[in-house]
């Protein structure tokens, strides 16, 4: 007999005669209080069985039994001595599979290991359950995924595979019936906990946009690509790269889903903190039939949504033949590295994060708007030969704004270039003067035996204070909106752009040659349309930049802290330079 047979499961069950018995035994008996119970009946292990007969004889007895299986004492007479035999072992199990639900899922192994009691409890799948829909998202039924498939979106990344028997779709999937989420937290959920979130793969001067994250009852990596040129306005496109599952109980499968051969597969390392791999065991299924001439009309139709006779401009066709060239050599056997959205701030200009924007002959890139003080930077995450991914493409300085000239004057451009190049000048005036200033007050503090820290206080708050009174000007005499127009002479992808802007700054954009030679920052325009789109003119490149936020809710993306996302954007131009 079972010592309680609903000890696994969750319902009315309020214990059992033979729990009954050895709890009374427990309370007479001295040093057999501190001992659990160790009865190692495979019935009781195995989970909740039946038992409402029971339930029904003795449902006085058993509701008795949980109080305390005799009648409780008066307040008066309860003493210290009542009040330290009850324990948690005494509880109904229903109430206690409550209770081991709500911690964290990594709390409960050294749960497991206080009694066997404990451990028996932590078999009961709905605590696992609850650990994976809270701690992880998880919301499927594993007993009903057998019949209704997997969610929309991973209709996609679980496509039909070369080996389906029957059907549209074959049993490509692991066989929930015999799963339990307690397998589905410990080898998939927490083992690759550490990959979740936004990356950057290592792909040269082009970088990425990665998303892994838990999808049903699978790990996704999701590859982020920009629209098509120029159209920037339009969604974000992605794709699937790896899959994580269980396609045996207590064994996780990674597959590679790079190619049009169906998922195959592959192996993903976690090579240190922040940085994780993936290789492609079998490179063979991303090969076609027709060669390399067919592997890139495919990758050019999905890269850019054109075949290669419809690009006329001679350059550009070499540039998208070099990226074609360079990015298929990975075979999807890439080095990631983690990044994260920039904080906020409820003094940001605009809400800061992700936004994919043009740049000429190199198409739709993505771009990372982060604010840092008086500064406003934007920070490559996919780039190209000339600026590579994790430079700094614009700078703007929210000390300095612009005030444009009217609409027909707006059209020279000569008079933009006036305008931007004497706030230029005032800038090097300014930052020469903090400059000395900065000497003399070193020099003061190497002079003073005992130097005073107030002053030193003092200044820092007033220059604090200057800064922000400065930003609130510019808010107070900025108007809702003005009329806006590109000068004259300056080239733009997207002739589709705003006719009105909030608000200008002066700003200074990275331009190189190929291969990042000679980089140098030069003056130009930011130009504030709206909450979720601005524009950049380069004014050495007489160029227009557009771009529009990515309106993607990443997953597991936030930064832990201010320092760390600092350090995050220093990690990335480092490597890229």
């Amino acid at each position: 007999m079972a010592v309680c047979a609903r000890l696994c499961g969750v319902g009315p069950a309020r214990g059992c005669r033979r729990r009954g018995a050895a709890r009374e035994q427990r309370r007479g008996g001295g040093a057999a209080d501190s001992e659990p119970d160790t009865d190692t009946d495979p019935e009781e292990a195995g989970g909740g069985g039946g038992g409402a007969a029971r339930r029904e004889e003795g449902e006085e007895e058993d509701e008795e039994r949980i109080e305390g299986a005799r009648p409780a004492p008066s307040p008066a007479e309860a003493g210290p001595a009542a009040r330290a035999s009850l324990s948690l072992l005494e509880l109904p199990p229903e109430l206690l599979v409550q209770i081991f639900g709500s911690l964290p899922g990594t709390d409960l192994p050294s749960l497991a290991r206080v009694c066997t009691t404990f451990r028996r409890i932590l078999r009961t799948d709905t605590i696992w359950r609850r650990r994976c829909r809270e701690e992880y998202g998880v919301c499927e039924n594993l007993r009903k995924l057998e019949i209704t498939g997997v969610s929309c979106r991973d209709v996609y990344a679980k496509r039909i595979n070369p080996r389906v028997k029957s059907g549209r779709f074959m049993k490509i999937l692991p066989d929930y019936e015999h799963m339990e989420y307690r397998d589905v937290y410990t080898c998939l959920l927490h083992r690759y906990r550490h990959i979740l979130g936004l990356w950057q793969p290592d792909i040269g001067p082009y970088g990425g946009l990665l998303n892994v994250v838990v999808d049903g009852l699978f790990i996704i990596g999701w590859m982020y690509l920009p629209p098509h040129d120029p159209h920037v306005d339009d969604p974000m496109r992605f794709k699937p790269l790896f899959r994580i599952h269980l396609m045996e109980r207590k064994c996780a499968t990674v597959e590679c889903m790079y190619g049009h051969k169906g998922p195959h597969n592959g192996h993903i390392q976690i090579v240190k903190k922040d940085e994780f791999s993936t290789k492609c065991n079998q490179t063979d299924h991303h090969r076609m039939s027709g060669g390399r001439q067919e592997e890139f009309r495919t990758w050019l139709r999905e890269e850019w949504g054109r075949t290669l006779e419809d690009i006329f401009h001679e350059h550009m066709q070499e540039l998208i033949l070099m990226k074609f060239i360079y990015t298929s050599q990975y075979d999807n056997c890439l080095t990631y590295r983690r990044i994260y959205l920039p904080p906020s701030s409820p003094d940001d200009l605009i809400k800061p994060g992700l936004f994919k924007g043009t740049y000429g002959s190199h198409g739709l890139e993505i771009v990372m708007l982060s604010f840092h003080g008086k500064k406003a930077k934007g920070t490559k995450i996919t780039g190209d030969p000339n600026i590579p991914a994790g430079q700094q493409t614009v700078e703007i300085d929210l000390a300095h704004p612009l005030q444009l000239p009217d609409i027909e004057n707006l059209r020279d451009f000569s008079e933009l270039s006036r305008i931007v190049l004497e706030v230029q000048e005032q800038v090097r005036r300014e930052e020469q003067e903090e400059e000395q200033r900065q000497e003399g007050e070193d020099r003061s503090q190497q002079a003073a035996a005992q130097p005073t820290v107030q002053p030193l206080e003092g200044e820092g708050a007033k220059g604090e204070e200057t800064v922000a009174e400065a930003e609130g000007t510019v808010q107070d005499k900025a108007p809702d909106s003005q009329p806006f127009v590109l000068p004259m002479g300056v080239i733009s992808r997207n002739e589709d752009y705003p006719r009105t802007c909030r608000i200008c700054f002066y700003g200074t954009g990275l331009i190189a040659g190929h291969g990042f030679t000679s980089p140098e920052r030069t003056p130009g325009v930011f130009v504030l349309f709206d909450d979720d789109r601005f524009g950049f003119i380069w004014l050495e490149l007489k160029s227009f930049s557009l771009y529009s936020r990515i309106k993607v809710s990443f997953q597991n993306a936030e930064a832990p802290s201010r320092e760390a996302f600092d350090e995050m954007l220093k990690n990335i131009q480092s490597l890229a330079t």
